[in-house]
């Protein structure tokens, strides 16, 4: 089963779930107000999300759901508040985003926190895993994005002699970072971030330099990379879904500039969180309408939509491992 899991800041909305192939509600998570970026599907096993809480509380709160059960199996009290989650690809570790700019890694059989390391003068934003697990990339609310190799960060000797952690430091962008991507290329993988500067930039991985820098006629949200990675769609608090080109040598749209070959249909309200499911070749946005639209990439056409709530969806996640849920 084909699914779309998504959450909001409203609590009795909580995480929703969607069959991606007949549009049937699976699942309903309540008693969660997800922090932005802060939902994430574990090894295709369970749920983990960042819970917002009172906006004194010097700790932070992360649930977590198996997918047969709706109600919260296990609560976590990090020390301060979370904001972004991602896990792995094997469902063995969850990385978190603190609003004090570390970042804290957790092994999931277990629940222990294995690092902690400080990564950004402000809060972490977005969070992302590379496609082999080997390295984490982090955006954050001081504009910039970096690189972390897993094997750094366990490897105690290298990280005293070393003079920083990372392995990139990119510092292109004026303002926060709003979202990360990461391509499928391994060591030659190409990173795209947005943020509120109305740039979208592609970086290289194993260059460590900038490839690309395209503004856009409004501010970007998120992002998601076409799987052939020919463009990259940009979701923007104007409503629209620009499409990139990331292969063209030049391209130019008289409409909306350099680089940019078009849009898909307006939305209602800004476009929150999109998400692309490989084997339907399907694009996933989330709007501060509270709806949720599938489209085909193609054509432009929506072909389904859900309704989650009535405020803002933060963040969205296709995938296929949640053929056990029951509703």
């Amino acid at each position: 089963m084909e699914v779309v899991i998504a959450s909001s800041s409203v609590a009795d909305a909580g995480i929703g779930c969607w069959d991606l192939h007949n549009g049937a509600e699976q699942l309903r998570l309540k008693s969660c107000a997800s922090t932005a970026r802060g939902l994430t599907s574990v090894g295709h096993r369970f749920v983990a999300s960042s819970h917002l809480r009172d906006p004194s509380a010097t700790s932070g709160s992360v649930f977590y759901w198996s997918w047969d059960r709706p109600q919260v199996e296990v609560k976590s009290f990090p020390a301060e508040p979370i904001l972004p989650l991602a896990a792995n690809s094997e469902g063995t570790y969850i990385a978190g985003g603190g609003v004090s700019g570390e970042i804290y890694l957790w092994e999931v059989p277990t629940g222990k926190l294995l690092r902690k390391w400080h990564a950004h003068y402000r809060s972490v934003t977005c969070l992302v895993f590379s496609d082999d697990d080997s390295l984490v990339i982090s955006g954050s609310e001081d504009g910039s994005v970096r690189v972390w190799s897993l094997f750094m960060i366990f490897d105690d000797m290298r990280r005293e002699e070393a003079t920083h952690l990372y392995e990139h430091s990119f510092t292109g962008h004026a303002l926060r970072v709003t979202d990360v991507v990461i391509g499928y290329g391994g060591s030659n993988a190409i990173i795209v971030s947005a943020s509120e500067d109305r740039t979208c930039k592609v970086w290289s991985l194993s260059k460590g330099i900038l490839l690309r820098n395209i503004v856009f006629p409004s501010m970007i949200y998120a992002i998601a990379l076409d799987p052939g990675e020919h463009v990259f769609y940009a979701g923007s608090r104007d409503g629209k879904i620009y499409v990139a080109a990331l292969n063209a040598e030049s391209s130019s749209n008289d409409a909306y500039g350099k680089y940019i070959i078009g849009s898909l249909a307006d939305h209602s309200k800004a476009v929150t969180c999109l998400a692309y499911s490989n084997s339907l070749n399907l694009l996933v946005c989330g709007s501060e309408d509270g709806m949720v639209r599938v489209s085909d990439p193609k054509s432009g056409n929506v072909v389904r939509m859900f309704r989650h709530s009535k405020e803002t969806i933060f963040f969205l996640c296709c995938g296929d491992g949640a053929g056990e849920a029951k509703g």
